[in-house]
């Protein structure tokens, strides 16, 4: 069994619609599932934009730190 409900690879989408994207999937999301981010840089500021438009909502869990690849495990709650 995947223990992801979404994945999604940020690089394949346009800069300007990796953070939509990426919030669209989150808010499909149902409480308890958890979405698998990869990135080809360490997405700490969108890390802070989920602080500040869904505090409380998500959890955060770093699974590859670079140097090439991120992987983040984003809940919801």
């Amino acid at each position: 069994m995947n223990q992801f409900a979404a994945k999604i690879h940020a690089p394949d989408y346009p800069p300007r619609d990796r953070h939509p994207a990426i919030f669209r999937l989150f808010d499909n999301l149902k409480p308890g599932e958890v979405m698998e981010l990869v990135n080809d840089h360490d997405p700490r500021p969108l890390q802070y934009q989920f602080m500040m438009e869904r505090p409380d909502q998500f959890t955060w869990e770093y699974l590859e730190e670079g140097p090439d690849v991120w992987r983040v495990a984003i809940g919801k709650k």
